[in-house]
C-alpha cells in the first residue's frame, strides 16, 4: 500500500479529502479507504479536477494580469513621479547655491567686506550645494536607470560628506537665525553683549561647526556599502538605491538614529526659539513706527533689517518644517525593519527640498544677491552723434 501511495503522488487538498473519510468511517473500513486512496479515489478526483482547471486557470490568468498591471503602472507613476521631483530640485539647487557663492565672492574681491550674515548666508549656500551634489544629483541618476555609480570608498565618501552638509546646513541656519535676533535687540536685553562678539568671533564659530559636523557623522563611513550580499537587503538597512546604509543589529540603529535625532533637535528647538523672539520684536517695532515712517530719517535702515529679519524667519520655518517631515519618517523607520522604497523616497526628498528652497529665499531678499542678477544697462550714444554717422 505504501509502494503504491508513493507511485501515485495525491495532491494536497486531496488528503483533506481523504482525512474526512477516515474520521467518519470505522475501524473495520480502514483498508478499504486505503484501497480507494491509491486507485478510486484519485481517479475520481483527477476527473474533478479536469473538469475545473479550465475555469481555474482562466480565472487566476486574469487575476495575475490584472494584479502585474496594477503593480507596473503604480512602478511607473512612482519613477515618473521620482525621477521629475529629483530633477527638479537638482536643476534649481545646483546652479542657485552655485550663483550666491560667486554673487558674494564676487562682493568680496571687488566692493568690499562681507557682513557677517553674508559670511554665514554663504558658508550655508556652500553646504547646501554639497548636500545637492551628494544626494541630489545621484538620487536624480538612479531615478533616470543609472545604476553602480559608485563603488564601496565611493559610496562612503558621497553619504559621508552629505550627512555633513545637511548638519551643517542646521547649525549655520541656527547661527543665522540667532545673530539676527541680536541685530534687532534692544539696548536691554541679554543679547546686546553678543552684537560685538559674534562677529568678531564669527570665523572660530564657523570652523567649531565644520569640526563638530565632521567628527559626528563618521557612521556613515563605518556602515555605508555600494552593493549587497546575494542581492538581498538585510534587516535594518536603509536603501539610497545607490548606495546601501546597513547597521550590524537594532541596538546600533536606535543609538544612532536617536543621537543624531537629538543632536539637531536642540539647535532646531534653539533657531525656532530666536525666530519668535524676532517676531514679537518686529511686532512690536512696526507698531512704534508707524507714525514716523515719513519723517524719520532712520527709517530706511530699519526697513532693511526688518526685511532681513523675515528673511531669516522664513529661512526658519521652511527649515523647522521639512525637518519634522525628515525626522518624522526617520523616527518610524527606527521602529521597523525594513523600510519600504515609497516611505525612503518621501524622506530623501524633504531631506534636500531645503537645498532648494533657501537659495530662492536668499536670492529674493538679499540686495548684495540680487543686484548680481541685474544687466548692466549700457548709455546711449549722443544724439549729435548720430545725426553725424548718418550724413556720412
Amino acid at each position: 500500500m505504501k509502494e503504491s501511495v508513493f507511485k501515485n503522488p495525491v495532491p494536497l487538498s486531496l488528503f483533506h479529502y481523504c482525512l474526512n473519510c477516515f474520521t467518519n468511517a470505522g475501524p473495520a473500513t480502514v483498508e478499504t479507504l486505503c484501497q480507494q486512496l491509491t486507485f478510486s479515489v484519485p481517479d475520481r478526483f483527477t476527473q474533478r479536477q479536469r473538469k475545473r482547471k479550465p475555469h481555474q486557470r482562466q480565472t487566476e490568468a486574469h487575476t495575475q494580469a490584472a494584479g502585474g498591471r496594477l503593480s507596473t503602472s503604480f512602478m511607473d507613476t512612482r519613477a515618473i513621479f521620482k525621477a521629475s521631483g529629483f530633477l527638479i530640485l537638482t536643476v534649481i539647487s545646483i546652479p542657485s547655491n552655485l550663483f550666491i557663492c560667486c554673487a558674494f565672492l564676487h562682493t568680496r574681491l571687488t566692493e568690499a567686506k562681507l557682513t557677517p550674515a553674508d559670511v554665514i548666508l554663504c558658508h550655508l549656500a556652500i553646504a547646501n550645494l554639497t548636500s545637492a551634489f551628494t544626494r541630489s544629483f545621484p538620487q536624480m541618476l538612479t531615478a533616470f536607470g543609472c545604476q553602480n555609480l559608485y563603488d564601496d570608498i565611493g559610496c562612503k565618501m558621497v553619504l559621508y560628506f552629505y550627512r555633513v552638509s545637511r548638519t551643517l546646513s542646521i547649525k549655520l541656519t541656527c547661527l543665522l537665525s540667532t545673530y539676527q535676533a541680536v541685530l534687532v535687540a534692544p539696548a536691554t536685553s541679554i543679547l546686546d553683549c553678543l552684537k560685538l562678539k559674534i562677529p568678531k568671533y564669527l570665523q572660530h564659530i564657523i570652523v567649531s561647526f565644520y569640526g563638530f559636523c565632521f567628527a559626528t557623522s563618521v557612521h556613515s563611513i563605518l556602515f555605508c556599502y555600494s552593493k549587497l550580499i546575494n542581492n538581498t537587503v538585510p534587516p535594518y538597512t536603509f536603501n539610497y538605491e545607490y548606495c546601501y546604509l546597513t547597521y550590524p543589529d537594532y541596538t546600533v540603529v536606535i543609538s544612532v538614529g536617536l543621537s543624531l535625532f537629538f543632536r539637531d533637535f536642540a539647535f532646531i528647538v534653539m533657531m525656532a526659539v530666536m525666530s519668535c523672539y524676532i517676531l514679537v520684536l518686529l511686532y512690536r517695532h512696526g507698531k512704534k513706527v508707524k507714525n514716523l515712517r515719513s519723517s524719520d530719517n532712520g527709517t530706511s535702515g530699519s526697513r532693511a533689517e526688518t526685511k532681513a529679519s523675515r528673511a531669516v524667519v522664513t529661512l526658519v520655518i521652511l527649515y523647522t518644517v521639512f525637518f519634522g517631515v525628515d525626522n518624522a519618517i526617520w523616527l518610524y523607520s527606527l521602529s521597523i525593519v525594513r523600510v519600504a522604497p515609497l516611505i525612503s523616497d518621501i524622506r530623501g526628498f524633504f531631506a534636500i527640498l531645503y537645498t532648494s528652497v533657501c537659495p530662492v529665499v536668499v536670492i529674493a531678499t538679499n540686495p548684495k544677491v540680487k543686484a548680481k542678477l541685474k544687466l548692466p544697462k549700457f548709455k546711449s550714444l549722443p544724439h549729435s552723434i548720430d545725426t553725424s554717422s548718418s550724413t556720412m
